[in-house]
Formats: structure tokens, sequence, C-alpha cells
């Protein structure tokens, strides 16, 4: 099991550090979506440059999943970006998600690994210092 978690993340690392590099550089064209909403969507993130903080996100969290360190920061900003790519496919794009359930896997199969470093976080009651 542990071969496999540091396995998936280099793969979700390289590819959030990749996507994420690509919001800035665009170096990976793809297609406009065929949804007119989804159109909308882009138009408005993009031109409210508020896309940037999307992209920074998942650059940060490449990088640090990549070097090993800060792994359950890193989990923990890609988490909510999963989310949201997710909740984007799930209603606006639903055809194009199984990239987002790849990395949604990669992301469980990481977690799996750093698990006690979120013990306290999802505790009911956690334990005061």
């Amino acid at each position: 099991m542990k071969i496999m978690s540091i396995i998936a993340r280099y793969l979700l690392g390289l590819m959030f550090t990749v996507f994420g590099l690509n919001g800035f550089l665009n170096f990976i064209h793809q297609p406009p979506p065929t949804n007119p909403l989804a159109i909308q969507f882009f138009v408005a993130i993009s031109s409210s440059h508020f896309a940037a903080f999307f992209f920074a996100i998942q650059l940060i969290g490449g990088l640090l999943l990549l070097s090993g360190y800060f792994v359950p920061l890193a989990l923990t900003l890609l988490a909510a970006e999963l989310y949201n790519i997710l909740a984007f496919h799930l209603t606006l794009a639903p055809a194009s998600i199984a990239p987002a359930l790849v990395a949604v896997v990669l992301w469980i199969l990481v977690f799996l690994q750093y698990r006690a470093s979120f013990k306290d976080v999802l505790a009911a009651k956690p334990t005061l210092e």
C-alpha cells in the first residue's frame, strides 16, 4: 500500500502541477465546452482573473506533493480544488468527468497513507493542548 500511495502522490502531484502551470502558460489547448453555461462560467472566472487563484492552488498543491513536504497541507488544498472540479463536471460538463474521477481516486490513495495527520481534524471532539 505504501508504494501505491507514493506512486499516487507523484501522479497526483504531476497532474496538478501540469494543469496549474497550464492555467498560466496555456500550453495544453482544450476545445471550449459545448454547454453554453460552462462557457459563461469560464468567461466569468477568466475575465475577472478569479481563475488565477484556482491555478495557483493547483500549482502549489502539486509541487508540495511532488516534493513530499507538507503533504497533508497539499491534500487539504487539493481537496477543495477537487470538490470544485467535480461540482463543475457534475453540473456543467458531465461527459468529461473521467479525469476528475481519476484525480479523486489518486487523492484517496494518498490520503489513506497520511490519514493519521487528519485524525484531530476529523474528530467530533478534538483534543486540546
